[in-house]
């Protein structure tokens, strides 16, 4: 089906616009329509069934489903309530604070906090519609890993004290979590699907224009020779230059699919794709209205290791 967007492509560029083909711009246009058509459709079909899904979800259930549970199983159950629960940066600050009033340890909420702008169940789907399912594969297990991980190691350092002391002092009362019938549920998810659409559509194409100039007019050689397989210090470059974008896994997704196409290896695209999303500087800014510098440092320090590390395996396997 996904072919049914290359021959609009193709009829686009080519009939209508009338651009020859081979020139860089033919092809930059070409990208440009055809992953803009594709991935809209996959989000207004994707974003639908996930908040049908998220509904069952909300914060309140969230908060109970992991108070109390082992510690080693709370950080898996928190990064993967992190993949269906695609909560925007700008839900961080109260969740952060649910959480811990809540009496989940510090550690287990990073893991949240980390998988859930990572490793998202839209990205998951588009990666699977655009690379297939090994990529998406590869991209959930290792989101996951990095999450559990890096608040496993967060929790064990006992950094409670770099939480804003205000933070403490919150009790907020048991919300009751209302039961929603299936009509209410499709509803809520139309609304939901006008709302992320209404905050997320330019930087899609944002993301996707950037690909497009990078499809077309980027040659390949320079990216081979600064972030191929031959420099050594290519994912951690890749890790610093997507720490001051900011986008969504959503929007920076086409650009990954650019720079993949350009002959990037599997584990710096993915180090890089990773950074966008979990380590952006406008998250970074919301969080510090409940963390301390030294638990944001060491937040960014910690994920930014596995991320590297994470890019440098993958190069070495794929």
């Amino acid at each position: 089906m996904l072919k049914l967007f290359t021959i609009f492509a193709d009829i686009v560029t080519y009939n209508w616009l009338g651009l020859t083909r081979g020139k860089h711009l033919t092809e930059a246009v070409h990208f440009f329509v055809e992953d803009t058509t594709k991935i809209f459709f996959l989000l207004v079909t994707i974003i639908f069934v996930v908040a049908v899904v998220r509904s069952f979800f909300p914060p309140e259930r969230t908060r109970r489903f992991l108070a109390g549970k082992n510690l080693f199983v709370a950080h898996v159950l928190a990064a993967l309530l992190g993949v269906v629960t695609p909560f925007c940066s700008c839900s961080a600050c109260p969740l952060f604070i649910g959480f811990v009033e809540a009496g989940i340890p510090l550690g287990v909420t990073f893991s949240f906090l980390i998988s859930s702008p990572m490793v998202n169940e839209v990205a998951l789907v588009l990666l699977f519609g655009l690379f297939g399912w090994e990529i998406a594969a590869i991209y959930l297990f290792t989101g996951l890993i990095v999450a559990i991980v890096a608040g496993i190691i967060i929790g064990r350092l006992n950094m409670e004290r770099y939480v804003a002391d205000y933070v403490w002092e919150i009790r907020m009362g048991e919300a009751e979590v209302p039961t929603m019938t299936w009509r209410e549920r499709f509803q809520y998810a139309k609304g939901y699907v006008k709302e992320i659409l209404s905050k997320i559509w330019i930087y899609v194409l944002g993301g996707i224009a950037v690909g497009a100039l990078v499809h077309g007019y980027v040659p390949q050689d320079f990216l081979l020779k600064y972030a191929g397989p031959n420099n050594p210090l290519a994912v951690p470059i890749a890790v610093i230059l997507g720490v001051p974008l900011y986008s969504n896994a959503a929007g920076v997704i086409p650009i990954v699919q650019a720079l993949m196409a350009k002959g990037l290896p599997l584990g710096t695209t993915l180090a890089f794709m990773m950074a966008v999303t979990a380590l952006s500087f406008p998250e970074m800014v919301i969080l510090s209205q409940v963390l301390k510098r030294e638990l944001i440092m060491t937040f960014v320090g910690i994920v930014s290791m596995s991320i590297i590390i994470v890019g440098y395996i993958f190069n070495f396997l794929i």
